[in-house]
């Protein structure tokens, strides 16, 4: 009879084994699977049926990921505040403080990226 500690022996030991077996089986049917005949009709640039044109390097301003990320930064602000107010009465004042703590470093955040100007769109 095993111990309690045994049980979790073999656990990790399934847990290792696991993803190991795992990845060998996705390179091996990799390797079995690929198709090795190239040709330069399968190498192009697909887009939506079309013909390629032009370069498909672009450059994009980088306004476009500064908003993608303070919209992500508030989204999960948002994520997180709305179980705080669902729960707000019976957290106390404790909860009340912290949440606050956090809502002023957010808009510490903000006023700093309004005051470098990183939100108006030239």
């Amino acid at each position: 009879m095993l111990s309690s500690f045994g049980y979790v022996g073999i656990l990790a030991i399934v847990a290792l084994l696991f993803p190991i077996g795992a990845i060998i089986t996705f390179l091996l049917a990799n390797y079995l699977l690929k198709l090795r005949r190239p040709n330069p009709a399968k190498l192009t640039t697909y887009e939506c049926g079309m013909d390629p044109i032009g370069d498909s390097w672009i450059r994009f301003n980088t306004r476009y990921y500064l908003f993608a990320l303070l919209f992500v930064v508030f989204d999960v602000e948002a994520v997180l505040l709305y179980p705080w107010a669902v729960a707000y009465r019976r957290l106390g004042l404790y909860a009340f403080v912290e949440m606050a703590i956090f809502i002023g470093i957010l808009l510490i955040g903000y006023l700093y990226a309004w005051n470098k100007k990183a939100l108006e769109w030239k």
